[in-house]
């Protein structure tokens, strides 16, 4: 653990800003999930397994509208799908 500068003291837990290469390729063959949905996961701060098992599907398509700021993600349902399809994956593993 580092100190962070405007923590005031406190220690940072240092964690990952992406998906590790072997939980990326894991994802990466789920069907409907292309190397966009990876991305937006990670933007969204998910960047493992074990947060997206616990994740919920329709929280990400809400969070990932609002990030690109526009309501296909929300609406879509192959972007549902694709979500929903990761996580399943992900409680599986």
């Amino acid at each position: 653990m580092q100190e962070c500068g405007n923590c005031h003291g406190l220690q940072r837990i240092s964690t990952p800003m992406s998906f590790s290469p072997e939980e990326r390729a894991a994802l990466l063959k789920v069907k409907g999930v292309g190397s966009t949905v990876v991305a937006r996961l990670e933007q969204l701060g998910i960047t493992s397994l074990a947060q997206l098992a616990a994740a919920d599907a329709l929280h990400i398509v809400t969070q990932a509208s609002a990030l690109v700021g526009s309501s296909c993600w929300k609406n879509s349902p192959q972007a549902r799908a694709a979500i929903q399809a990761a996580i399943a994956m992900a409680k599986g593993n």
